[in-house]
């Protein structure tokens, strides 16, 4: 796809892999919408230039705060970037379920939501395209972070219902599958995390080519052994 005069909204926009993807992004001449939470963030981003919708995509009302932002513009490509993690581990603690369901919201049913209430224009366009960011943990899942996994694997499995759905219309369907990067998700967590801009420009290139899928870094190697063997895969993953 070529990405120049494209109006793309991003969610989570305002760091990390998203703050890097909107950069990115920019340069390639696409006009960029964000999303984010953080008034801190929200701020930084709008001294670049950009323009953010403030909204918290962990509760409907944040859904709906994006969609009047919106208005009627036309949209070129949504990219479902925002998420978080959820602590849901019973040999440390018992698990917060408002937290969780917090999580699940953002991660998955607000990337349903946005998509659902943006289709129409989507197909309406000569040409378009959704970016859902999942991970390579929707591949094979980590022991110590079930509902965050479960999530990503939910919406890799909707990305590929829909491609299908979608197969003859204008919309494409990306999903990017990004490894451990260095974000304030994964603090803590080992010391050998990509860098969020080596990440994204792996997801642009991905764009660009009009690829079904953008492994990221490791996550290619993990792909290979999944192939090879599921029950290998989930065996090295499910100790991270």
């Amino acid at each position: 796809m070529q990405l120049a005069g494209k109006t793309i909204v991003l969610t989570g926009g305002t760091d990390g892999i998203g703050r890097e993807l909107a950069l990115q992004l920019r340069a390639k001449d696409a006009h960029l919408i964000l999303t984010g939470r953080t008034a801190s963030r929200v701020a930084e981003m709008q001294s670049l230039g950009f323009e953010v919708i403030t909204a918290d995509l962990s509760q409907p009302e944040g859904v709906e705060a994006v969609l009047k932002g919106l208005g009627k513009r036309p949209i070129d490509i949504l990219i479902n970037n925002a998420g978080a993690g959820s602590d849901h581990d019973f040999r440390e603690a018992q698990p917060d379920l408002a937290d969780n369901d917090r999580c699940i919201f953002l991660n998955l049913n607000a990337p349903i939501h946005l998509i659902t209430r943006l289709m129409a224009g989507l197909k309406s366009r000569p040409e378009a395209m959704i970016v859902n960011v999942t991970s390579g943990l929707a591949i094979a899942p980590r022991a110590g972070g079930p509902v965050y996994c479960a999530t990503k694997a939910a919406l890799r499995s909707y990305t590929q219902a829909i491609r299908a759905q979608l197969a003859g219309t204008s919309v494409h369907l990306l999903e990017a599958l990004p490894p451990v990067v260095e974000t304030k998700l994964t603090a803590g967590r080992g010391s050998r995390k990509m860098a969020p801009a080596e990440c994204a420009r792996q997801i642009v290139v991905g764009m660009e080519k009009n690829a079904q899928e953008a492994n990221v870094g490791m996550v290619k190697l993990l792909q290979a052994v999944h192939s090879i063997s599921p029950a290998l895969a989930r065996k090295i993953m499910i100790r991270f």
